[in-house]
């Protein structure tokens, strides 16, 4: 076994990866999934208390130091990165590392943007060659902390997991040395924090603990900077993230092994429609039946849904009549319900009474059994089978090995084109003329972008 501290390894690949060692697949994928984010984020502004927040946010720090995204609030960098981040995730839109089950991008992007913020006021610079090269690290970082585990999913990774990855982003831009960012994560431990529960209640607390984690990688650089010690020993130590978060059952070395060669990045997948990933594989095979097969929803009698147990234990709840928008999301059943009467999934689907209580979604809902498989991988989200009972006692059956929207079965450019553009338009305000194509001809040029801010700036109108 080795006996190397693995947070050396963690840091050296941070600190010294330029933007000349990214290969070209892996710049395409991080300004992908950048205008990705951008996109649900905006969309994310018409999310359930995002107006209490941003009043809240500006008690906990009212420095006009950072910007929230869209409708343009000034408050500081701390309080920008918990309201954005949230407004990443609230929709459950943003993307995912099958492999590691957890959403990166939502503390990365959110925490480097306000902390870049908060530096240009200091004069100082960031490029577009930057971004990218702290993007593609910190998902790294982030993605690692799952990959490496087979312990069932107990804390909220994307919350847990999600802030080292976001102190790798802003340690890089920063300049940290090894040592500083090793303070930094240790740092960063120190204030972790993440749990289910809110998945399990449909709580939007869920998103606001990706905010948490957010704010905290800012104040974890801040304390690294002023010569603060944190904690090194902070994976696997005898209280390090794996023996308490995940259950002391990882395997890191092999992972570590590969850093700068296996680009995290180029694994993330899409989300295609703002539910819960584990719900998207029903969406996706009731689609491909109904079009194979030609049949509509008048024709079923009773759906199956065989999924492996992450899926059963997290979105394999029971519909209820009348949700909050939060559990909707995390409910296969009634994400079938919402594509059964409309032939698609989007975000007015699960925000208010009128769609929350449908009686046509319920109805169909009503038809969706979730069947726990056999499988013994506790942290896959596939394969998954569904089987369709037609009303004529026909069935059909399709078996997904990944479902769309996966790496190996992605959203095409253009696709991912149209859902920013369709996310853009479901923000809290009007759009000017112009705002959509500003921000995708900046994000597809970010490498010769002199100034981040110039981007940043177009995210609020």
């Amino acid at each position: 076994m080795n006996d190397q501290n693995p947070l050396n390894i963690v840091a050296e690949h941070v600190v010294n990866t330029n933007f000349d060692d990214l290969p070209f697949t892996v710049i395409e994928k991080v300004k992908t999934f950048l205008l990705d984010t951008i996109g649900v984020g905006i969309a994310g502004t018409s999310g359930a208390k995002v107006a209490d927040l941003i009043v809240l946010a500006k008690l906990w720090g009212d420095t006009p130091e950072a910007t929230v995204w869209l409708t343009g609030e000034r408050m500081s960098a701390q309080s920008a990165a918990v309201v954005n981040a949230y407004h990443i995730h609230c929709l459950e839109f943003d993307c995912v590392h099958e492999g590691a089950v957890l959403h990166p991008m939502a503390t990365i992007v959110s925490s480097v943007f306000a902390w870049a913020e908060r530096e240009t006021q200091q004069g100082r610079v960031f490029n577009g060659r930057d971004l990218i090269t702290a993007l593609a690290v910190a998902v790294d970082v982030s993605t690692m902390l799952g990959v490496v585990t087979k312990a069932p999913l107990t804390f909220f990774r994307p919350a847990t997991a999600g802030g080292f990855g976001a102190v790798a982003a802003i340690g890089k831009l920063a300049g940290l040395d090894t040592l500083q960012l090793k303070n930094a994560f240790g740092a960063q431990y120190a204030q972790t924090s993440g749990t289910l529960q809110p998945h399990v209640e449909g709580s939007p607390m869920l998103g606001l603990q990706l905010g948490f984690n957010s704010r905290a990688a800012i104040v974890a650089i801040d304390l690294a900077i002023a010569d603060f010690r944190g904690p090194h020993d902070i994976l696997t130590g005898p209280y390090g993230y794996f023996t308490l978060f995940e259950q002391n059952n990882y395997d890191i070395w092999p992972f570590l092994e590969n850093l700068g060669k296996d680009w995290q990045v180029l694994q993330l997948a899409h989300k295609p429609y703002p539910s819960g990933r584990l719900t998207h594989g029903v969406v996706d095979g009731l689609g491909q039946l109904m079009q194979t097969h030609s049949f509509g929803p008048s024709d079923i009698k009773k759906i199956e849904c065989r999924v492996p147990p992450l899926v059963h234990r997290l979105v394999g709840r029971e519909d209820i009549p009348s949700p909050e928008e939060n559990y909707a999301k995390l409910c296969l059943k009634f994400v079938a319900g919402v594509f059964l009467r409309k032939g698609a999934v989007d975000v007015p689907d699960f925000q208010g009474k009128m769609a929350l209580e449908n009686e046509d979604v319920h109805h169909f809902a009503s038809l969706v059994d979730v069947v726990l498989d056999n499988n013994p991988d506790l942290n896959s989200l596939n394969p998954q089978k569904v089987t369709v009972l037609l009303k004529s006692g026909v069935k059909h059956k399709v078996t997904l090995s990944c479902v769309y929207g996966h790496p190996n079965n992605p959203l095409t450019a253009n696709e991912n084109e149209e859902k920013f553009r369709r996310c853009i338009n479901h923000g809290r305000t009007d759009l000017p003329d112009g705002y959509a194509n500003n921000l995708i001809e900046t994000v597809e040029q970010l490498e010769y972008l002199a100034d981040i801010t110039d981007l940043i700036s177009l995210t609020s109108t």
